[in-house]
């Protein structure tokens, strides 16, 4: 019975000697070794096979033949000429067949799994593809984010941000008992460049000024566009000392970079009024009053510098 439904079966059924001959194979084991079934008798894999293909399936058998359980492999056979390799699933048993422990022989399976593993492999690609589309998607709606809360000329984020920023930071700060500092930037004598060396070199300026406060900010810090030469930076989580420091190093590179327009060099520097909440101001107007109106400090001493807004003396602030 065991012989008459293998003889119909699709999977490749075989058993060969303690020599590795074949003493029994069905149909389905000729036609994936490209034979028919009476020349497998007596042969073994190495009269059938280039030995590159027979090695691998020798070295198989013969580790199979020294355990005592069922071992599974992947097989491999060249197919067809012209034709793809045959990845085959492989189950091998050694049976004893006699008395003599030497009277055994080894019973196999090969269930051809090339079309499903080329199937499996062509849905890993399709889900990679998908992936792929997924991320280049969720890039766009990030990008089209970014447009809407991001000045054009210097990819800052712009005044929408800062107003919703500067209320997270209050409601953060009030909520966790921590400060942050407010910085006002300006671009020092803005309309006398503009006026000497033109827009193009204007807005090159501004552009510079923004590539410079992008790369001093960490993500949770928003450096913001508030007007034509002027800025604003939330530094999360800082303090005057801490945020006076950072301010310094970015006005010392401004001062530092070169702006190339046809040929010439044009430099450029800025002012910078640092405020602190709840320390300089316990509210958003007084907060913005107060980085202003250090700003405007370090216009008045000339411009090209920091200033740190004044810590009022007088009764004690609300508490954060």
């Amino acid at each position: 019975m065991l012989l008459a439904a293998t003889e119909h079966s699709q999977c490749g059924v075989w058993a060969k000697d303690g020599e590795g001959r074949y003493v029994w194979a069905n149909p389905a084991t000729a036609r994936l070794l490209g034979r028919e079934p009476a020349e497998l008798l007596g042969r073994s894999d190495d009269e059938l096979l280039p030995p590159e293909w027979a090695a691998p399936l020798k070295a198989a058998d013969q580790t199979a033949m020294g355990q005592i359980n069922p071992s599974y492999r992947d097989d491999k056979l060249p197919g067809l000429p012209g034709g793809a390799p045959l990845e085959l699933l492989a189950l091998r048993l050694p049976v004893q067949h006699g008395p003599d422990a030497s009277d055994r022989c080894l019973c196999g399976v090969w269930t051809e799994v090339s079309e499903q593993r080329r199937a499996q492999a062509q849905l890993r690609l399709a889900l990679d593809q998908l992936e792929a589309q997924q991320r280049q998607n969720e890039e766009l709606r990030q990008e089209l984010r970014d447009q809407s809360v991001r000045d054009p000329v210097t990819g800052v984020y712009n005044r929408r941000h800062f107003e919703e920023q500067l209320h997270r930071e209050i409601d953060l700060s009030m909520r966790e008992h921590r400060e942050f500092a407010l910085v006002s930037v300006q671009v020092d004598a803005y309309a006398a460049l503009t006026s000497q060396h033109g827009r193009e070199a204007a807005e090159r300026t501004l552009q510079a000024l923004g590539r410079l406060l992008r790369s001093n900010t960490r993500v949770m810090d928003a450096p913001c566009r508030l007007g034509e030469d002027r800025f604003a930076v939330v530094l999360s989580g800082v303090g005057l000392a801490t945020a006076h420091s950072r301010m310094e190093s970015v006005r010392r590179q401004c001062e530092a970079q070169l702006v190339m327009l046809e040929g010439a060099e044009l430099h450029f520097t800025v002012s910078m009024g640092v405020a602190s909440f709840p320390h300089t101001a316990y509210d958003r107007e007084g907060l913005l009053r107060s980085a202003d109106a250090a700003l405007e400090e370090a216009k008045r001493r000339g411009s090209n510098c920091v200033m740190l807004a004044a810590i009022p003396f007088g009764p004690a602030a609300p508490p954060v």
